[in-house]
This record gives C-alpha cells, structure tokens and sequence, in this order.
C-alpha cells in the first residue's frame, strides 16, 4: 500500500521518458535555457530565471550542491518556481541522467 500523503520517489517508479527529457540527455548541456529541462515548461522557466536560474547548468549546480538528492532537489524546485509532483519528478531523472552521461 502506497505511502498517502508522500510523493513516489523516482527511483521507485517505472517511467517513460519525454523527447524532452531524451533531447536534454543526449548531449552536453552548454549553454543550453532552463527551459530546456524536462519539466520545466515557459512559466516555471520564467520564474527560475527570475530567481537567477537562467540556464540548465544553473539548475544542475543547484542539483549538485544538494548532492543529488532526490527529495531535497524536488522541495527545492517545488518552493523556488512552484513546481508540482510531475514536473519536479521530471526534472530530477533529466538531471540525474545527464549527471550519469556526462559527469
């Protein structure tokens, strides 16, 4: 029985991928807009880069610094751009694929 009132972590969920998500992890990240992240559509990029998110590699620090952790990473998106379950979830697999690829 599912946990009520917790989101599924990632790693505990079988998904699919977006062309997004499969664009994004394709290549290196460059200069590449934060809205170029899965789960990161024209609002919640408008808001990150209002807060100085403004590129990919932006976020990915932000991923970094909270050492790839799946829940800090998802509240920190959830309370910085408002980010629901979904799109938070998205984001972190986008993120913690390229690290996979490239890091």
């Amino acid at each position: 029985m599912p946990c009520e009132g917790r989101i599924p972590r990632l790693s505990s969920i079988k998904m699919t991928t977006s062309q997004k998500h499969r664009d994004f992890v394709a290549e290196p990240m460059g200069e590449k807009p934060v809205g170029s992240l899965a789960g990161i559509g024209e609002v919640l990029g408008k808001k990150l880069e209002e807060r100085g998110f403004d590129k990919a590699y932006v976020v990915l620090g932000q991923f970094l610094v909270l050492k790839k952790d799946e829940d800090l990473f998802r509240e920190w998106l959830k309370d910085t751009c408002g980010a629901n379950a979904k799109q938070s979830r998205d984001c972190f697999g986008c993120l913690r694929e390229w690290c996979d690829a490239f890091l």
